[in-house]
């Protein structure tokens, strides 16, 4: 049996993913024992982009000198600079608050948020100008320094060739951005990510025709990185829902990024068998139109998701730009202010096929998809509410404004097995996520 067959079918009591994986030879198939220790485990030959080439194994080779436990965030960030980028293993016990202190730990001597509203209202500052100039004694430049701070604070940086493991069911991070930048070669699973929350969002005058607040950290960023394997995590907003965040100069107050961001040239990632809940601007793939970026990310950012759980989302399920990108066998649970799921934007070539999709009363599955740029996709074997729908077909019959065209242009042959879409919903519904077995 296949990993995925052992994710799919539950077909045996799971302890750190020990299924037997088959390793074909030629026409031989010989069957071999994953390792117990889910730190262990590599992605399985033929899984996903993040299987190309050398494949990805983390810090599985990882010897005794530089394997860690931590439970709090100052242990976290010493574990991942211990040792460089020889393999490490890196368990999470319980959960870690990366701004355990809040918000006002982070703001710089002097900041006064009531200041920066006064000053930076509509009414008094209007929608002309932005607050790029202002000097750094003022409200805007105070809020940059506080800004600064909390960057420091939060984000961490993921060596090459590093592990990041959950310990049971309960393990991961708050407040936390996880940065895998010009790395290769890592692995993180069974971890809860409850997205970070900026405290110093910017105002921007110029952004729309009223305003609007720009928020940064993703949970987690891959950045020019290859080889990255993201596999039984949640993805969430946890207690700070958008519902949750007050209203100023009548624009939301932002506080949230995204959830997964895979950029500037970031290649090889294989996504499996997680769960995107409860947030708005979800994953992004290629941030930019822009000739510089396309020059980082044209043939590169390839990219599969599969067996993942998208639920309660606004959109970018995800927003595509330039990337092969595989989605095939996810289920899709559209809520509250659904936008899209799948983003059709510049030069990129999607292929989303045998997924899953449950949509309420009232929502169209033309809506599925959203075109951003003129870029052709595969989207085959896709079921609406239980019934095969083509995606394509019926966003052009509703949205003609927005006409997609049919073929990606090239065809997946990185799968390891392929569910019956109609079963999708049953098999990733109860395995997919953090604490579900990896």
């Amino acid at each position: 049996m296949s990993t995925s067959k052992c994710h799919a079918r539950v077909i045996m009591s799971l302890v750190g993913c020990t299924a037997l994986v088959l390793a074909a030879t030629g026409t031989t198939a010989q069957a071999q024992a994953r390792p117990r220790d889910p730190g262990r485990q590599t992605l399985p030959a033929g899984d996903g982009w993040g299987s190309a080439g050398t494949g990805t194994t983390g810090g599985a080779a990882a010897d005794a000198a530089h394997v860690y436990t931590v439970t709090d965030w100052a242990e976290f960030k010493a574990a991942l600079k211990n040792g460089s980028t020889a393999p490490k293993i890196i368990r999470v016990k319980g959960t870690i608050d990366a701004g355990a202190g809040g918000c006002d730990a982070f703001a710089a001597p002097g900041y006064d948020f009531d200041a920066y509203l006064q000053k930076y209202a509509p009414e008094n500052w209007g929608y002309g100008t932005n607050l790029d100039a202002e000097p750094d004694d003022s409200p805007e430049g105070l809020r940059r320094a506080s800004a600064a701070r909390q960057d420091t604070a939060v984000k961490a940086d993921i060596p090459a060739n590093t592990t990041l493991v959950g310990v049971g069911g309960n393990a991961g991070f708050k407040g936390a951005s996880l940065q895998i930048k010009a790395v290769d070669n890592v692995i993180v699973r069974n971890l809860t990510f409850e997205s970070p929350l900026d405290c110093f969002p910017q105002w921007d005058p110029t952004d729309t025709s009223v305003g609007n607040w720009n928020s940064e950290y993703d949970s987690a960023v891959v950045y020019g990185s290859t080889h990255v394997w993201l596999d039984h995590n949640t993805f969430t907003d946890g207690d700070h829902p958008d519902s949750s965040l007050p209203t100023y100069f009548g624009r939301i107050y932002e506080q949230h990024d995204g959830e997964l961001d895979i950029v500037r040239g970031a290649d090889y990632v294989t996504a499996s068998w997680n769960v995107f809940t409860d947030h708005d601007k979800t994953i992004l793939i290629g941030n930019s139109d822009s000739a510089a970026t396309a020059a980082d990310d044209r043939g590169h950012l390839k990219v599969t998701f599969h067996h993942n759980l998208f639920s309660n989302l606004v959109e970018r399920a995800p927003r595509v730009r330039f990337g092969q990108v595989d989605s095939y066998n996810n289920h899709f649970v559209a809520g509250d202010g659904f936008s899209y799921s799948y983003g059709i934007g510049m030069e990129s070539q999607l292929v989303a096929e045998h997924n899953a999709f449950t949509l309420p009363s009232g929502i169209s599955a033309a809506t599925v998809l959203k075109k951003w740029k003129e870029a052709p996709l595969t989207a085959a074997d896709n079921y609406v509410n239980g019934v095969a729908t083509d995606l394509i077909a019926v966003h052009n019959a509703e949205i003609p404004a927005e006409t997609l065209q049919s073929g990606a242009g090239w065809t997946p042959t990185l799968r390891t097995h392929v569910d019956p879409p109609r079963a999708v919903p049953g098999i990733v519904d109860h395995r997919a996520g953090a604490g579900k077995g990896c």
